[in-house]
């Protein structure tokens, strides 16, 4: 089941919820059952906007959920807050 993704390693990710035969939800959900993906911050990439919208992205492990059209700088803090540390 999605080989490419499967076979990398990502630090973040930006997931579509409505997407055909499956949702984001499912897929955020099937991906935090990897241990691998465990720490991944994903983000919710959405046109749904409504409180129970952003509960359901919470309840299925998202990170933060963002609304179309999104923010670029709200984009750009997560992504830089997302960023691996390294140490000095």
């Amino acid at each position: 089941m999605w080989p490419l993704l499967l076979s990398e390693q990502y630090g973040r990710m930006l997931l579509d919820i409505g997407l055909p035969r499956l949702n984001g939800y499912d897929v955020c959900r099937h991906l935090r059952e990897q241990p691998w993906a465990a720490q991944m911050a994903i983000v919710a990439v959405t046109g749904w906007g409504q409180e129970n919208d952003r509960e359901r992205a919470r309840a299925a492990g998202f990170k933060a959920h963002l609304v179309k059209p999104l923010e670029y700088p709200k984009l750009e803090e997560l992504i830089t807050e997302s960023a691996p540390r390294h140490p000095a």
